[in-house]
């Protein structure tokens, strides 16, 4: 799957999840800072976005998750 329809998933994902703006959702934003998810809202995405794109997302990368763009870089990395 390339990038771009990567990022639409999870933009998809992350409209649900959060009450923001569309325009909002680009790959620089933060989660927390810009967006305004909580530690509840990302886990959900997260789990969310393991059964969409049938992939694990380990413990330890987690925190390193903090922009969309990270999200989306991980998603294509691992399929």
């Amino acid at each position: 799957m390339d990038r771009n329809a990567i990022f639409d998933k999870v933009k998809e994902y992350i409209l649900m999840q959060l009450p923001v703006d569309g325009d909002k959702v680009v790959d620089s934003a933060r989660m927390v800072e810009d967006l305004g998810a909580d530690s509840a809202n990302l886990m959900m995405l997260i789990m969310d976005l393991e059964t969409e794109f049938n992939l694990t997302v380990e413990d330890e990368v987690l925190g390193t998750i903090k922009t969309v763009g990270d999200i989306v870089d991980y998603i294509q990395k691992k399929g």
